[in-house]
C-alpha cells in the first residue's frame, strides 16, 4: 500500500503547461502514433493525451473516435451499468457558487432525510428496478449525528427489500473525510468511493469556493490518498468542465490518476464528466466561465477512454438523451437513469424540485431509459458481482487492463438484464429486450454462450442473484 499523502503537489502546473504548449499543433503522423498506443490498450500519459486535444480536422477525428470505439468495445463490449443517485440530505456548509446547495442560497428548500424517509425512497428505486445506488450528500451533516447520520443511510438502504428486489452496491458521494472515518465508511460495505475536485486549476478553485472546508484544495485532492490507505480501493474521480480550460483539467486529472497508480497501483474505478448546469441561486452556473461545446465535450469523452481505457466513464443525467446516445460509443460505460437530485424526489413525485442540486437534461423514467439502450444493441447491466467477490481495487484492475474483466461481466450483465425484464420492465422493453439477449447470446463464443445460458435459465427459473 503506498504512503499517505497530504499534497496536492502531485498537480504540476508547470508540467501541465508543457504538455499544452508542446502540443498546440501536433502533425497527424504524431497524432496516430499516440491512436496506436492507445489501441493497445495501455493507456496515455498526459502528454500523449494532451496530443489529441487540439484535432478538429473530421479524418482525424473520425479516426480518435473509432480507435474510442474500439478500445471501449474490447474493454467493455456491449454493456452499460445502470445506477441511480440517492439525495439523502441538502445541508451544506460550503459557499460554492455554482451550487443550489450552496450554504447560503436561499432560493431552495433544504431537507434531510429520516432513516424512515431514506428507507422509502430507497423502496421505490428498487420498485423500478434498480439494484445500485449513489448515495449523495451536502458537505454538512445534520446534529447530533453528524457523520454516524451517512453511516447509518448505508445501512438502511442495505436493509430495504421489496419484492424479489434489493439495493445490492451502494456508493457513496459525500464530503472528504479523515483517514479513520474512511475506515468506518469501508466498514459498512460501500462499492466505490466518489470525490469531485470541481477544478485542478488553484486560482479558479480558491475564486469559486469562497467558504467552508471545501476551501481547502490540498485537503479535498489527497482524499483518495486517505481513502485508499484506509482500505477503500475502489474510488471515482471527476471535475465540473465549464468551470476552467478543459484542457487544462483533462491532463490534471490524468496526474491524480498517475499520481493514485503510482502510490497504490490503482487508478481510479470511475471517471465522471459532468458538465456545468443551472442550479437555482447561482449566476455563475447559469453562465459558465469556461463552457464546452458539444463538440469538445465529445472530445474529453473519446480521450479519456483512450488515456484510460479500464476505468468506467460515468455520464449522469445531466445530458439530454441524445448527448447520451452520442457518448455511449465514445467511452460511456456507466449512466444514471430516472435520477432526481433533490432529497425525497423519488417518492416525492414529479420531475424536478425547488430543492434539486442542478438541472436534468434527460426526465425519462428508467423503463424508458432502458427500452431505449435495447434498442440501440447495448445491454444494461446491473451487476455489483465484483465487489462481492472481491474484484476490487488492484484485483480488478488486473482484469480490466488486458479486457479479461469482459469474461465476468458480460454473463453478469445478461443475467440482471434479465432479472429487469422479468420483474419490472414494460411490455415493449421486455419485448426489444428478449430479442436483443437472444441475438446477443447466439454471438457469444460457445463457452461463453453455454455459462450465460445457464445462468439465465436459474434467473428464468425464479433464482435472484445470479452471478459469476
Amino acid at each position: 500500500m503506498g504512503r499517505q499523502v497530504e499534497s496536492d503537489a502531485f498537480i504540476n502546473d508547470e508540467e501541465i503547461g508543457k504538455a499544452l504548449a508542446g502540443n498546440r499543433r501536433p502533425d497527424s503522423g504524431r497524432i496516430r502514433e499516440v491512436l496506436t498506443k492507445a489501441e493497445e490498450l495501455q493507456g496515455l500519459d498526459p502528454a500523449e493525451a494532451a496530443v489529441l486535444m487540439p484535432i478538429s480536422e473530421p479524418a482525424l477525428l473520425s479516426e480518435m473516435f473509432a480507435a474510442a470505439k474500439r478500445v471501449k468495445n474490447a474493454i467493455y463490449g456491449r454493456r452499460m451499468v445502470i445506477f441511480a443517485p440517492l439525495y439523502i440530505s441538502s445541508l451544506c456548509g460550503n459557499e460554492c457558487l455554482y451550487c443550489a446547495f450552496r450554504a447560503m442560497n436561499q432560493e431552495i428548500r433544504r431537507r434531510v432525510l429520516s432513516q424512515e424517509e431514506i428507507a422509502g425512497e430507497t423502496r421505490t428505486l428498487i420498485e423500478q428496478g434498480h439494484k445500485r445506488i449513489l448515495l449523495v450528500a451536502g458537505e454538512a451533516y445534520p446534529q447530533p449525528e453528524g457523520f454516524q447520520y451517512v453511516l447509518d443511510a448505508i445501512r438502511t438502504i442495505y436493509s430495504v427489500k421489496s419484492g424479489p428486489g434489493e439495493i445490492r452496491r451502494v456508493n457513496a458521494n459525500i464530503a472528504p473525510l479523515t483517514q479513520d472515518e474512511f475506515g468506518r465508511l469501508k466498514e459498512t460495505g460501500i462499492g466505490t468511493y466518489q470525490l469531485f475536485q470541481e477544478t485542478y486549476h488553484r486560482n479558479t478553485y480558491a475564486r469559486i469556493h469562497v467558504a467552508g472546508k471545501k476551501i481547502d484544495y490540498a485537503w479535498r485532492v489527497a482524499a483518495f490518498d486517505r481513502a485508499m490507505a484506509a482500505g477503500i480501493d475502489d474510488c471515482g474521480i471527476g471535475v465540473l468542465f465549464g468551470l476552467f480550460n478543459w484542457n487544462y483539467e483533462v491532463v490534471a486529472m490524468l496526474q491524480h490518476v498517475r499520481h493514485l497508480e503510482r502510490e497504490f497501483g490503482v487508478g481510479p474505478h470511475t471517471i465522471s464528466v459532468p458538465r456545468l448546469e443551472p442550479a437555482a441561486g447561482s449566476s455563475l452556473a447559469e453562465r459558465p466561465p469556461a463552457a464546452v461545446s458539444d463538440a469538445d465535450f465529445q472530445k474529453i469523452v473519446a480521450i479519456l477512454r483512450l488515456a484510460v481505457p479500464y476505468t468506467g466513464i460515468i455520464l449522469s443525467t445531466r445530458e439530454t438523451a441524445d448527448m447520451r446516445r452520442r457518448l455511449f460509443t465514445l467511452g460511456v460505460s456507466q449512466i444514471s437513469g430516472g435520477s432526481r437530485t433533490n432529497p425525497g424526489g423519488y417518492s416525492g413525485g414529479g420531475r424536478e424540485d425547488a430543492g434539486s442540486q442542478f438541472s436534468l437534461g434527460d426526465h425519462r423514467s428508467l423503463d424508458e431509459v432502458i427500452y431505449d439502450l435495447a434498442k440501440l444493441g447495448l445491454i444494461p447491466s446491473f451487476c455489483t458481482g465484483c465487489y462481492r467477490l472481491g474484484r476490487t481495487g488492484k484485483d480488478f484492475m488486473d482484469l480490466a487492463k488486458p479486457g479479461d474483466i469482459r469474461r465476468h461481466c458480460d454473463s453478469n450483465a445478461f443475467s440482471t438484464f434479465q432479472e429487469y425484464l422479468l420483474d419490472y420492465a414494460s411490455p415493449r422493453t421486455r419485448e426489444v429486450g428478449e430479442r436483443l439477449i437472444a441475438g446477443a447470446v447466439n454471438e457469444m463464443a460457445a463457452e461463453v454462450r453455454e455459462r450465460i445460458e445457464a445462468m439465465l435459465e436459474q434467473v428464468r427459473a425464479g433464482k435472484r442473484d445470479v452471478y459469476c
